[in-house]
């Protein structure tokens, strides 16, 4: 799916690691969000508070989940990093473009 419809988009961008990740949340008709985001070239760590998939839409970049080893991600792929946890995330070149689905 290349597009969401019927959907609230928050105006305000979630700015994080000094610009280095832009996100905005979308919200659906049944109250539930997801953020569609850009991260720049980092190597960045997230917090989670609830599990969340993270969908790649273009770019490719390097994870590793709170206690796992690194792996590879590239676009149409995903990975789910579990509630109260971490991930660290390495994004080289071009820039990783993703959705951030929350359970």
């Amino acid at each position: 799916m290349s597009q969401f419809d019927n959907v609230a988009v928050f105006k305000k961008a979630n700015v994080y690691f000094d610009g280095k990740c832009v996100s905005h949340t979308v919200q659906f008709a049944d109250g539930s969000r997801k953020s569609v985001g850009v991260i720049l070239p980092a190597t960045l760590t997230f917090n989670t508070g609830v599990a969340e998939i993270m969908e790649c839409v273009a770019g490719t970049c390097r994870y590793r989940i709170k206690g796992e080893d690194w792996r590879n991600s590239g676009a149409g792929e995903r990975f789910a990093v579990p509630e109260n946890s971490s991930f660290e995330i390495e994004v080289l070149g071009e820039p990783y473009h993703y959705v951030c689905h929350f359970d």
